[in-house]
């Protein structure tokens, strides 16, 4: 499936950019590796602008403010490299869970699950629910942006991450902890609903999406043709290799034969533990990584981890500064690799894209 023919005015060369992600995704070079100038999360800081309590829960919920804020910030720019003018619908990373009656919390740029499983009782409570208002105005906020999308920015689906991650948004990670030692087939039982509706979900943005002549993308803003996920398990962080064989690689398995295109969320060192294990999941083409900050930040200290995916013919979506480009063109090769810059200005934008140009 190849991609549509998207006109953007902020980005003329959308076409050639989106043939970069392709030959990468397709563990290919082109003429250069592909770069977004952003970096990881950066789209989350918080701006400011406070609310509380209602206010700030229905700010969230407020389409047309969502849309509009997008729309001003993209206003009069240009989107150099691989980087797009992506809206994807948000109402945080644990919607998923909320599609099944699980309320959220909300913050200035994220929001939180409240546990809603205490006992086995709760888990006949737990129903998708197609017409609820989280899933309502996800669709009001897909549908309303393709109608205001076209020359201007893309539309992609919203953060859909099922599984144990869901299991553990209305069970908790103590209590599910504890469960997988207690009572497993409680923690399947979750694990099995937390599951089971992720391709008729995915599907249905899917097809909207489509219809509309869109790519799919989502979150991490790398578009493609076909079917893009980003499988992941921040849980496994927690969990032994046993348990993650047992609980957790079998659905991930399940769930990437879904799609044509995967790029799996590797959040940090703790879920790193499972690298070589994640590397044997089917249909996977690449792998985001994810180091962290503090000590963790530096990236040239994980250039062993981000070798051994390359060594696996797998691409990387890898978070640097611009200070540390040098160090790390030295020490990886550029095929498979899928930058992520946050940059100062279009001049080092400009400046940086020459340099890769030069990397062979």
């Amino acid at each position: 499936m190849s991609i549509p023919a998207i006109e953007l005015e902020s980005k003329p060369d959308f076409a050639r950019s989106m043939e970069r992600v392709e030959a990468w995704f397709a563990g290919e070079l082109l003429d250069r590796p592909p770069v977004r100038f952003s970096r990881h999360n950066a789209e989350f800081e918080d701006q400011g602008n406070r609310l509380a309590g209602e206010a700030l829960r229905k700010r969230w919920f407020d389409v047309e403010y969502q849309i509009e804020t997008f729309a001003a910030s993209i206003r009069e720019r240009r989107f150099n490299g691989e980087t797009f003018p992506v809206f994807w619908p948000n109402l945080g990373p644990d919607v998923y869970a909320a599609f099944y009656g699980c309320p959220l919390l909300y913050g200035e740029v994220t929001s939180w699950a409240v546990h809603c499983v205490k006992d086995k009782a709760d888990l006949s409570k737990l129903r998708f629910d197609p017409g609820c208002e989280y899933m309502r105005t996800i669709e009001a906020l897909t549908r309303r942006a393709l109608e205001l999308a076209p020359g201007s920015f893309l539309v992609g689906y919203t953060d859909l991450h099922p599984g144990i991650d869901t299991a553990v948004a209305w069970r908790g990670q103590e209590e599910f902890c504890l469960d997988l030692y207690d009572d497993p087939d409680f923690a399947r039982a979750l694990l099995d609903l937390a599951s089971a509706d992720f391709g008729p979900i995915y599907d249905r943005f899917d097809a909207v999406l489509k219809g509309a002549g869109q790519p799919s993308v989502t979150w991490m803003g790398i578009p493609a043709a076909g079917k893009m996920h980003i499988p992941s398990c921040d849980f496994a962080s927690m969990l032994s290799p046993g348990h993650f064989d047992e609980f957790v690689y079998p659905e991930l398995e399940r769930e990437c034969r879904m799609m044509s295109h995967n790029v799996f969320h590797v959040d940090g060192k703790g879920v790193a533990r499972h690298l070589d294990r994640l590397l044997d999941l089917p249909g996977v083409q690449a792998y985001q990584w994810v180091q962290g900050v503090g000590d963790d930040e530096s990236i040239m200290q994980w250039v062993p981890l981000i070798r051994r995916i390359q060594d696996r013919r797998k691409g990387v979506v890898v978070d640097l500064k611009p200070a540390e480009l040098a160090p790390f063109m030295e020490a990886v090769y550029p095929r498979g690799i899928y930058l992520c810059i946050g940059s100062s200005s279009e001049e080092e934008e400009l400046s940086i894209l020459r340099r890769l140009e030069a990397w062979h």
